[in-house]
């Protein structure tokens, strides 16, 4: 078979053929009477080896010696591949989310193109205090990265820098909701509770229906997060979270903050004094008198009626925090 053929059924040009042939990879076995290279049948199945050892990124030095070195050991040089291919992937990925980061912020002008670049690349720093810099640095900015903050803050450890973050998303409102959204799906409870934390800072109408959704959230410490901001925020949603949490004693001193808020709503007073009342049936002392301390900042007849008999409860604490309250409503 002539090179003009082997290149029209391989695929490989005649060009890189000859290149082969220079490399000593694909060698033709003969010469036509006219002098022209002749592949034999072998031949052409070497040249097919070659480009599949290529096309799983070997180089054409490691190709031979795939070919030709009888100790060459393939399952080495497949796990070095993965490692130089997953270095890759992580180097493209990283190039792709600068890019995105680039392209959310709306750039103008090449100016402001440099300007993101080297923002993304402080963020992206090793030292906590230039990546919380380049988080500070964003309120003099026109122009943001939007999802390029929150990723970063989804992915910070260090505190001051995510409240940073925090902070830069907050002034961006409600841009960055879906990407924070996004990390309360994450598999990482680190992840999560950046994102809830986040969503909390925003003061926009997005950022509220976000915690909304997360108030059905598998995960407790989301849940818990959403619903003391819900409170505070006046939504009636977050009560059965919040009645929750003080019976559970998970972050019940906030709970029942955003539940006294809550009460302060006339219209909304009665359905909290009702959770809390309910939630008094089959609670141990320990929830009892914890129910007792958040019924303070809850007015009105059913509240009351409900301190008076904890007043007489069983438990030494309970009763005695139960009247102490209600002095505490007594006195108003």
């Amino acid at each position: 078979m002539l090179i003009g053929e082997v290149a029209r059924r391989s695929g490989v040009s005649a060009r890189m053929l000859r290149h082969y042939e220079s490399l000593g990879l694909v060698r033709p076995t003969g010469r036509s009477a006219s002098g022209y290279r002749e592949y034999s049948g072998e031949d052409v199945r070497r040249l097919l080896h070659v480009e599949s050892l290529r096309s799983l990124g070997l180089s054409l030095r490691e190709v031979g010696r795939a070919l030709d070195d009888p100790a060459f050991a393939p399952a080495e040089l497949v796990d070095d591949l993965v490692r130089r291919t997953r270095a890759r992937i992580a180097d493209e990925t990283e190039l792709l989310t600068r890019l995105r980061g680039v392209g959310s912020a709306g750039p103008a002008d090449w100016a402001d193109v440099l300007r993101i670049v080297a923002l993304l690349r402080s963020l992206a720093s090793d030292s906590a205090g230039r990546r919380q810099q380049a988080a500070l640095s964003t309120a003099d900015d026109g122009t943001v990265p939007v999802d390029a903050l929150a990723d970063a803050v989804l992915g910070e450890a260090d505190p001051h820098v995510a409240g940073a973050l925090r902070w830069a998303l907050a002034r961006a409102g409600g841009a960055a909701v879906a990407r924070l959204a996004d990390g309360l799906g994450s598999p990482a409870a680190a992840v999560r509770e950046r994102a809830v934390r986040s969503l909390v800072e925003i003061p926009d109408a997005a950022a509220t229906a976000a915690l909304h959704d997360a108030l059905a959230h598998p995960d407790a410490a989301v849940r818990r997060c959403a619903a003391s901001a819900l409170g505070a925020r006046g939504s009636v949603a977050a009560i059965p979270t919040l009645v929750g949490m003080v019976v559970d004693g998970a972050d019940d001193v906030d709970a029942a903050d955003a539940l006294g808020v809550l009460a302060a709503d006339p219209a909304v007073a009665g359905q909290v004094a009702d959770d809390l009342v309910g939630a008094l049936d089959g609670a141990g002392p320990p929830a009892r008198r914890r129910l007792a301390q958040a019924m303070a900042e809850v007015p009105g007849p059913v509240t009351r009626r409900a301190l008076a008999v904890l007043a007489r409860d069983d438990d030494r604490a309970v009763a005695l925090t139960a009247a102490y309250v209600l002095r505490v409503h007594d006195g108003r």
